[in-house]
């Protein structure tokens, strides 16, 4: 009986060990996927290409590794891979990941509608896909729909928050502080921004600080002017030819001549007039612009006093290039500073005027301000985290979407993307691309990829282009193209055509063209930034 007992023990305790040998923790097997999808973050493009091939390689059906593939040649700049890739898997792979995929290469193409009626879709279909409200969010910020985009970007980040193009864009909406919490996150776990991206994130981190130390000091305008009329100042380069048009600017006591530039942002000037006017640096800042030779070194100050026409500005932020001059002049001041009016920029009788915008239904004030910051699509410049004396805690941020007024029903809808205002201009028989308003551009060029659908392109080495960033390597000359844009009609004989790859990354989106001084003197040329509309008027008989 004992050794019976004993025998039945000895099995028990056996069968126990092998049931403790099964239910050890084994080894959880990888998904190659979620792997691969792991190394965008980390800026390993090349290791994250092969992996996605070999699940493509494995499984040709997958939806997930074509779209994964597909955003890492996009991260890389290599629009053509990228297109290739998602063509490829829309005829073998087809799905909700695809499609939403499809629709950022869309929108890097330039292919606004094409790109929100693949991501409307997609939601529209059931599939609720962080990324296709991302991607509709920048299409509605585009247009000035900022409460659209900002609700869209809440459901992105709600869905998916640990994306790191979601995290980088919603945590642009937050308050100030806020905001520096997450882009101090975003710099500290995402490492695949290009260098020149990352140090242009971390020195507008160190302005977001420098701002937070002084949270009273804000460019506001004072007195009770709220309109202004002042001259615009011709920029010649010879006695015959004018290049350009400039304002009249004083800084701190320091008069200075800046050229006016619809394609740049903020007020820009030369070390000489920034130490006229008594500028302390406050951040670093590199200046980017046209040219191939890399960004300017410069840095940001405060100024105490702008003045412009009848109005005074105070505390306002300033950049500064270390050199002599900017283009020739004392510097550069870009027209969206004053997008908290509407602004015209009458050319034929070479005035500037500033008035009030209509104001938007139910709204009682409007704070008016020169946006010598980063514009967030308020209307005004709200980088200041502010306090509800009520409750003495945080006020949310207020946003709000385009406004139409009646009087500007004729005015034309635009693309906004920064500070650059991007107008639908049809090409000779091409579809509609997307040109650049630059005043600061002499001439109209054109993308050599735009210009060859519709005209011969061909190398011209005696023609120069040259802006902040140095010259442009390669220049082409494009014949005859018909410019349709707004309510204009344009024949351009000849146009300068160079590759705006480098314009067209930076800005997310393809922009094919500039409309340059040379078309835009002729036109007084009306502007309201905070809804995203324009208006060009020629009358042939204003010209001088």
């Amino acid at each position: 009986m004992f050794r019976i007992v004993l025998v039945v023990l000895l099995l028990a305790s056996t069968s126990l060990f092998s049931q403790d040998t099964k239910n050890t923790p084994q080894p959880i097997a990888s998904d190659p996927l979620n792997d691969a999808s792991r190394l965008l973050p980390q800026g390993q493009f090349d290791v994250a290409i092969q992996k996605y091939q070999q699940i493509i390689a494995d499984n040709p059906k997958s939806s997930a590794a074509y779209a994964g593939l597909t955003r890492v040649y996009l991260k890389q700049e290599n629009v053509r891979l990228a297109d290739e890739t998602i063509t490829k898997g829309v005829q073998v792979a087809d799905g909700p990941f695809v499609r939403v995929a499809l629709g950022e290469v869309y929108f890097r193409e330039g292919k606004i509608s094409d790109a929100e009626r693949e991501w409307v879709n997609v939601i529209n279909s059931g599939h609720i896909i962080a990324r296709a409200y991302l991607g509709l969010a920048r299409i509605n910020e585009s247009l000035s729909f900022y409460k659209k985009a900002k609700d869209k970007l809440d459901k992105a980040h709600q869905l998916d928050p640990d994306d790191p193009d979601i995290q980088r864009w919603w945590g642009s909406t937050l308050s100030l502080s806020d905001r520096i919490k997450s882009l101090e996150e975003y710099l500290a776990s995402v490492n695949n921004d290009d260098e020149k991206t990352r140090k242009s994130m971390q020195q507008y981190l160190d302005c977001l600080k420098a701002r937070q130390k002084n949270p009273h000091q804000s460019c506001k305008l004072v007195g009770k002017v709220t309109a202004t009329e002042t001259k615009l100042v011709p920029l010649t380069s010879d006695a015959q030819h004018m290049i350009g048009m400039a304002l009249s600017v004083t800084v701190n006591g320091a008069k200075s001549k800046l050229q006016l530039d619809t394609g740049a942002s903020g007020i820009l000037i030369d070390r000489i007039i920034a130490a006229k006017a008594g500028l302390t640096k406050i951040s670093e800042a590199n200046i980017r612009g046209i040219g191939d030779q890399g960004d300017a070194a410069g840095w940001v100050g405060l100024a105490n006093s702008v003045k412009i026409g009848d109005m005074e500005f105070q505390n306002c932020p300033v950049r500064v290039v270390d050199r002599r001059s900017v283009v020739d002049e004392d510097g550069l001041i870009g027209s969206d500073v004053f997008s908290a009016f509407l602004v015209d920029l009458d050319f034929p009788d070479r005035k500037f005027k500033l008035t009030e915008l209509p104001k938007r239904p139910g709204e009682t004030d409007q704070s008016l301000a020169l946006n010598t910051r980063k514009q967030n699509g308020e209307g005004e410049d709200e980088d200041d985290d502010s306090t509800d004396s009520k409750s003495g805690s945080p006020s949310p941020r207020m946003f709000f979407d385009a406004y139409t007024a009646p009087e500007m029903k004729d005015y034309t809808k635009i693309f906004r993307f920064g500070h650059l205002l991007l107008i639908p201009t049809k090409v000779g028989d091409a579809s509609p691309k997307l040109f650049m308003i630059d005043t600061g551009a002499f001439g109209n060029s054109i993308d050599p990829a735009a210009a060859r659908e519709v005209t011969h392109v061909a190398g011209d080495a005696d023609m120069r282009i040259e802006g902040i960033s140095g010259k442009v390597n390669k220049v082409y000359s494009a014949d005859n193209a018909m410019l349709l844009f707004g309510h204009l009609k344009q024949p351009n004989q000849e146009m300068v055509s160079f590759d705006m790859t480098p314009v067209s990354n930076s800005v997310g989106t393809q922009v094919s063209g500039t409309l340059g001084f040379s078309t835009l003197y002729l036109l007084d040329l009306k502007i309201d930034y905070r809804d995203g509309l324009v208006d060009l008027s020629w009358d042939p008989n204003r010209l001088h």
